[in-house]
């Protein structure tokens, strides 16, 4: 099992509630990926503007058909009109779990 973390800061702190909305109102189209397992949505109490996407998946290779994928791209259809991301805060990383 794997976890992926996709972590991006927003640019305006009046986006932060508009995003917030758009996590709790997401179209779960990643829960019907091969291999997904679960996710969570969390942003740090000090830095309200950063959000962390975590994925559990089975496999690497199973992150990485989902996140090439058209349904990958259109799931983002549902973010916020206008929002932009901090240059250079985008990140993603791969974990391999070693225990629960």
């Amino acid at each position: 099992m794997i976890l992926a973390l996709s972590r991006f800061t927003i640019a305006s702190d009046g986006m932060i509630a508009p995003m917030r909305d758009a996590f709790a109102q997401r179209p779960h189209q990643v829960d019907q990926a091969a291999g997904f397992i679960r996710m969570e949505i969390v942003s740090p109490a000090d830095m309200p503007r950063e959000f962390w996407l975590l994925t559990w998946w089975n496999t690497a290779a199973d992150f990485e058909t989902w996140h090439h994928s058209h349904a990958f791209h259109d799931s983002h259809a549902g973010m916020p009109k206008g929002l932009k991301l901090v240059p250079k805060s985008t990140e993603i990383r791969v974990f391999d779990l070693i225990a629960q």
